[in-house]
């Protein structure tokens, strides 16, 4: 590999203004750096072409253990947890992930402050501190995270998957470690995990496996001097890149029906098959064309007909985990209870689905239809963070070659029907692992899965079987999609005819206000519309609160067939019920965006509510508020503090009491009288010129307000409410208890809440600034030092405009009552160490951003 500047083209969009370079550091170190004038932070991120697929026998999640050791102390930054403290003094934030074959290192920090922490994160690589104290405390953080995991559904039947494999194979092992297998394990072994951890950092972590990514404010070759110099140090060891050849499923795991039982209610199907990784045709994008085509949800589609038979409330399609090895294509459907017990025909008809594009063939109008609507995204792409940028280019470099380092997989170009063909036909009876998920499974099952203790059954299904299933499946109308109206034709920037910072306030009538900010920045061819109804019979009871909601839901799902082609052209739109009534956004390319506005505001008009859609949708909104119980227990607190804060809210207790009662004839009844009188709220933005704004707003209040049977109308002003929150008197403390929901969490948590002033700018900069001080702190001493809990956040709080502050921390070691002592005591330290703070150091902090 060649050392230093390599010219290489980089494909990059075409309103992109950033300067790109690549070069290869003299230990073979590729690096990719970024020049961005107008950015406002600095990033960085080291992919390290080694991920838990590497984890020795009988050591399951050391990669990932590793990754979390890196950020405790280096040799020439040997105070523990230094560089996590100046990150976040600097305005910017830190995190690491381990996937299968690779582990991603991430910052972000403000532009003036870049450089030394370019240097801290850089000693990572060269020569990182990994003291046996900090071993045994940062085990245990590993053990936390893997807690709050053990009752979470999608890691549950992630890992399923993964034992029903073939043993030998990395993609069986369990990734994330705990206590046993880092300590309890080893040490009966007597391994000690510390030595096969820097051992593990030897003999692995090498230059030429890294791939590093630097974003930056100062020129190209100002970056380039400044990476030399911070990484070359970095030892090159020479490892050829890890690879994990075969596969991981064999005959034995293939035609198999497996029966689980997850946490949460609700019933699923995943369809899984073993498949050839599209990586090694990317520029063909055979999964991007069969997954759209498989999960489409417009009139034909295996999902309409699915939703028709009231069978299913959600079908996704696509490639799954995936290495250059091997991959699998999933199908994830959604069941209602009349789809559970229909499953044999839903699989059926997924077969028939398939079947369907066998004897179609592949069509090259629909790969180029979806080619265009690819290239048009990726051209037109919204600037994202810099962190989350440099994290997803790092990713990339380890797997495409430089020219599609930007780019990655989204750009299919190159049409190759036979390559398509290769894996339709790999979706066949014979390559079939089906996964179906119910709580009416227990009790039925004769097995446990070891590490998050899945109850399970296993059948085998043979093809001739599924055959069977096909034939008695429904004779349903399926069909291929239609040509896609929603594809923007006109991508033409429009003038913005003043140059305004903010909103301003364009339009106000009796009927709405309208604020409006043209694009005057990015230059795109996308808008936002945003259009809130306030409604005052919307929420003043539980029913309203409940018919608000099953109302946003039946119209989404009204709108669905005819919507969906917009949401794959890059026209994205949402109805969804607030504490005031509904809002409906729209955001994504403006030319084909009034015709998808009109569309709505015409089906919220004749809005009728249909019984076999009222009841589907009534069982979705049971389900979700009986899963409530099964959230984090930090998120169950969060809940509660807000229900008490929040004037005029109710407990979920009291709408999921209500909604079994509730029927078509209360819906039918609700709908006019939420819409009898409202007042419209509409902000527009992007590239949209002050005229266009104007109309939609006029054409809204002309179908709700105006003509000869109005269906609004204005609001009188008493009926303008604004929302509420309680004061806590001054030197008072309130506590609030609740037994967990669910008595199989183990995990318990704190939400330490301070409530400190209304809108005003001198306070909120103070809160701001006390909050950025204080964050890093508060993690060291209450997650690193004490070990209280993986989840242990300080973080700011607004509510309506009243500002605070509030400590979040979820244990499986103490309980609330402790944890509690404990903030209590971190405030009192970090108070007096408030007063020791010298002018210097607090001019220091002044510059945070």
């Amino acid at each position: 590999m060649a050392v230093g500047r390599e010219d290489v083209e980089i494909l990059k969009p075409r309103i992109d203004k950033r300067e790109y370079r690549r070069i290869v550091l003299r230990n073979s170190l590729q690096v990719l750096l970024i020049s961005d004038l107008d950015t406002d932070k600095c990033a960085a991120s080291m992919n390290v072409g080694v991920g838990s697929f590497c984890d020795p026998d009988g050591l399951e999640g050391l990669a990932h253990f590793l990754e979390h050791m890196l950020f405790y102390a280096s040799e020439k930054y040997p105070l523990e947890d230094s560089y996590s403290k100046y990150i976040t003094e600097h305005g910017g934030s830190t995190n690491a992930f381990t996937a299968s074959e690779m582990t991603n290192y991430y910052f972000d920090v403000n532009t003036d402050c870049f450089e030394e922490a370019l240097d801290r994160f850089a000693q990572f690589f060269i020569k990182p501190l990994m003291s046996a104290d900090a071993t045994m405390r940062e085990i245990k953080a590993v053990d936390s995270e893997n807690q709050k995991n053990l009752l979470s559904d999608a890691w549950r039947m992630n890992q399923l998957q993964k034992h029903l494999s073939l043993e030998s194979h990395p993609y069986h092992k369990f990734s994330t470690g705990n206590w046993d297998t880092l300590d309890v394990r080893p040490k009966a072994k007597g391994v000690d995990t510390r030595q096969e951890l820097l051992k593990f950092y030897e003999d692995k972590y090498s230059a030429n496996l890294m791939h590093l990514v630097v974003y930056s404010k100062e020129s190209l070759d100002k970056i380039q001097c400044l990476v030399e110099d911070k990484f070359q140090e970095i030892q090159n060891s020479d490892r050829s890149r890890f690879q994990f050849p075969g596969q991981p499923c064999t005959s034995e795991h293939l035609e198999i029906l497996v029966r689980a039982v997850p946490i949460k209610q609700g019933h699923k199907l995943r369809i899984v098959w073993p498949i050839t990784p599209s990586i090694l045709h990317y520029k063909e994008g055979p999964c991007r064309y069969l997954g759209h085509l498989i999960g489409h949800e417009g009139e034909g589609s295996l999902f309409y007909v699915l939703k028709k038979s009231g069978w299913a409330t959600g079908l996704s399609a696509g490639e799954g985990e995936w290495t250059s090895e091997f991959s699998f294509f999933n199908v994830v459907i959604d069941l209602t209870d009349a789809g559970q017990d229909n499953m044999q025909d839903i699989v059926g008809l997924l077969f028939k689905y398939i079947q369907l594009l066998q004897q179609s063939g592949v069509c090259k109008w629909i790969f180029d239809e979806l080619s265009a609507v690819c290239e048009t995204g990726f051209h037109y792409q919204d600037k994202i963070s810099p962190i989350d940028y440099v994290v997803n280019i790092s990713s990339n470099m380890q797997i495409y070659p430089p020219k599609d380092w930007l780019v990655g997989s989204l750009l299919p170009s190159d049409f190759n029907p036979a390559i398509i063909q290769k894996i339709l036909n790999e979706l066949s009876p014979e390559n079939v692992r089906i996964f179906w998920e119910s709580k009416k499974f227990e009790g039925l099952t004769d097995k446990v899965e070891p590490w998050y203790g899945t109850a399970y059954s296993i059948e085998k299904v043979s093809s001739s079987k599924i055959q069977a299933w096909m034939s008695s499946a429904p004779n349903e109308n399926l069909h291929l999609p239609a040509p896609n109206v929603f594809i923007p034709k006109d991508l033409s920037i429009k003038n913005a005819q003043e140059e305004v910072k903010f909103p301003v306030l364009l339009r106000k009538s009796s009927y709405s206000k309208l604020w409006y900010k043209p694009d005057t920045v990015f230059s795109t061819p996308k808008a936002y519309v945003k259009i809130d109804f306030n409604c005052p019979h919307a929420g003043n009871s539980p029913e309203t609160e409940v018919l608000g909601d099953l109302f946003a839901r039946l119209l989404l799902d009204y709108l669905n067939e005819y919507a969906y082609y917009a949401q794959v052209a890059g026209l994205l739109y949402g109805i969804s019920h607030t504490d005031s009534g509904f809002e409906v956004t729209l955001v994504g390319y403006n030319h084909k965006l009034r015709i998808l506005l009109e569309t709505i505001i015409d089906k919220i008009v004749k809005f009728e509510v249909k019984p076999d859609r009222f009841s589907v949708i009534k069982e979705m909104e049971i389900k979700d508020y009986q899963n409530f119980k099964f959230q984090q227990p930090y998120q169950q607190a969060m809940y509660y503090c807000s229900l008490i804060l929040k004037d005029q809210t109710r407990p979920w207790v009291e709408r999921l009491d209500v909604l079994p009662r509730l029927n078509v004839e209360d819906l039918t009844n609700f709908a006019p009288m939420m819409l009898s009188q409202a007042f419209l709220e509409c902000y527009i933005a992007g590239n949209i010129e002050r005229e266009e704004a104007e109309s939609m707003v006029q054409h809204v209040e002309d179908v709700f307000f105006k003509g000869p049977n109005p269906i609004c109308r204005p609001l009188f002003p008493s009926q303008f409410l604004t929302n509420r929150v309680v004061k806590l008197e001054r030197g008072m403390n309130y506590c609030y208890s609740k037994e967990g929901l669910n008595p199989s969490d183990e995990n318990s948590a704190l939400v330490h809440y301070i409530q400190v002033h209304q809108d005003d700018f001198i306070l909120n900069v103070k809160l701001q600034l006390f909050a950025l001080v204080a964050k890093q702190p508060a993690f060291h001493q209450l997650r690193s030092v004490e070990q209280l809990g993986y989840i242990t956040v300080l973080m700011q709080r607004n509510d309506s405009g009243i500002c605070g502050v509030q400590f979040i921390i979820q244990s499986t070691v103490k309980g609330p009552a402790h944890i509690d002592s404990r903030v209590e005591a971190f405030l009192k330290m970090f108070e007096n160490k408030l007063y020791e703070m010298t002018n210097d150091e607090f001019k220091q902090c002044k510059c945070i951003d």
